[in-house]
């Protein structure tokens, strides 16, 4: 198991900017897909963004396409998330999750997949 642990939360205005960090220990990262998946008070999880092993492939929610990128430095163990263009929806606990449950350019999208979660980072979006 990799052990993952998120920083960069906090509250901004609408309109500002975030980067969230996802450090990982353990395993090898590029061995793992990493998600950042949010959960909002009263909403479901959600996938936000998912990033392969290798960094090629890439997926992102519609909610959040044009606004958050998804980047991992192998090299450091660390995925993070710039988001950019808040909105006060996005307010919610990101946490950051590794698979390997799928082989070569596959990526995971449902939770149930991820075998690896940190402890999440409140971000607060106020309008």
């Amino acid at each position: 198991q990799v052990q993952l642990v998120e920083s960069g939360g906090g509250l901004v205005q609408a309109g500002g900017s975030l980067r969230l960090s996802c450090s990982a220990s353990g395993r090898a990262l590029r061995n793992y897909a990493i998600g950042w998946f949010r959960q909002a008070p009263g909403k479901e999880r959600e996938l936000v963004a998912v990033v392969g092993g290798s960094g090629s492939n890439i997926y992102y929610a519609d909610s959040v396409k044009g606004r958050f990128t998804i980047s991992r430095d192998n090299a450091k163990t660390t995925v993070y998330l710039q988001m950019s263009s808040l909105k006060p929806e996005d307010t919610a606990v990101y946490y950051c999750a590794a698979s390997d449950s799928r082989p070569g350019p596959l990526l995971p999208y449902s939770g149930a997949e991820y075998g690896s979660w940190g402890q999440g980072t409140q971000v607060t979006v106020s309008s």
